[in-house]
């Protein structure tokens, strides 16, 4: 070191306690799990998802608890594109959700919401990639009814489909409708007569036909489509909603197969009231994440006979009761047949189709 004025060698700082500051640690402030209340969040309804992008209707009768298709001109909803908002996690949200949003709602162009709250579900239409997948993969939130389309030809029906997205329906507690199109190339009778011992409701539809009937099932109901693709499923929802758009596919004549035409669910409104989920055309539907006791409420005279059942009983094997059950008389054979039929489809065993 060099010398001071003075001539001395220059010296360290000696540092004493009061020179010293403590920084304290990046996790030193307390945590909480306060999060704002978001009193000024205005209610949405979840029409479409697409890429962490959900387009939300906001205004015009939609609440925390529903989306009331009356008296709308005066008040049309709005879309909105929201965003997730960071406290809300990881969790998901799907078509049909009714939710809560902050930020810009005025649905301006290059605006974008938040989504600060989902609002509690009464149902959830879910999958897994397999049926060894436990893991859920939600579909559609909030459904009350599913309808399951299917045609009577060009594709030929796959009532194995039909049993899963049955126990998904059963499993989610929601009314499931058979809707049978292209009546026109093939007749119902056996198909509904496989279905008629679960009193599964059905309706049938041919080409050019009326389609009221199919109206007043959807009649002011939130009702998710599900099915192959080929099957009729979009030409029903531009029947139905005049101004959907739904491209059309066409079934290939050496595989029997349709192409997906639908990328990703959306919620569409019906002109005399109600709403119609149009979801993608699926080839398969994993059932892994299904309880046995969830199929086996849809029977009910079949569940009271399950209390003399070993525990963990299947209702498959030699040990289970409803063999017994049935015989004395207390439920219809057909009904055990059905419902062990469904549980098969659960545990992914081939079935006829």
């Amino acid at each position: 070191m060099g010398p001071d004025a003075g001539g001395s060698p220059l010296r360290k700082r000696e540092y004493d306690e009061d020179d010293v500051r403590v920084r304290p640690g990046k996790g030193s402030r307390p945590r909480t799990r306060r999060r704002p209340a978001h009193e000024d969040a205005v209610p949405g309804f979840v029409v479409a998802v697409d890429r962490g992008r959900y387009t939300c209707l906001v205004g015009g009768g939609v609440t925390e608890t529903g989306v009331d298709g009356r008296g709308r001109r005066d008040d049309p909803p709005r879309p909105v594109t929201a965003m997730r908002a960071r406290e809300l996690g990881r969790k998901g949200i799907v078509v049909g959700d009714l939710v809560s949003l902050v930020g810009d709602t005025s649905g301006r162009p290059d605006t974008l919401a938040r989504i600060v709250r989902i609002e509690p579900r009464t149902s959830m239409l879910r999958r897994s990639a397999d049926d060894t997948d436990e893991v859920e993969r939600p579909i559609v939130a909030n459904a009350d009814q599913l309808v399951i389309v299917t045609a009577l030809a060009d594709p030929p029906p796959r009532p194995r489909m039909i049993d899963r997205l049955l126990v998904a329906a059963f499993d989610a507690d929601i009314e499931p409708l058979l809707c049978l199109t292209k009546a026109d190339l093939a007749a119902p009778d056996d198909l509904v007569a496989r279905y008629e011992p679960l009193g599964v409701p059905y309706l049938v539809v041919r080409k050019g036909g009326d389609l009221d009937p199919v109206r007043e099932r959807l009649d002011h109901r939130l009702s998710v489509l599900v099915g192959h693709s080929g099957v009729g499923k979009s030409t029903l929802v531009n029947g139905l909603v005049p101004d959907a758009g739904r491209a059309v596919s066409h079934v290939n004549a050496v595989t029997g197969r349709g192409r997906h035409t639908s990328s990703s669910a959306v919620a569409l409104e019906l002109p005399g009231g109600g709403w119609i989920i149009d979801t993608p055309g699926v080839r398969s539907f994993g059932l892994g994440h299904v309880v046995v006791d969830n199929v086996l409420a849809a029977f009910p005279a079949l569940a009271e006979g399950t209390v003399h059942c070993p525990k963990g009983c299947t209702h498959r094997s030699e040990e289970c009761s409803l063999d017994a059950w049935v015989a004395e008389g207390h439920a219809d054979p057909m009904s055990l047949a059905s419902l062990r039929r469904l549980l098969a489809s659960r545990d992914g065993e081939p079935d006829d189709d």
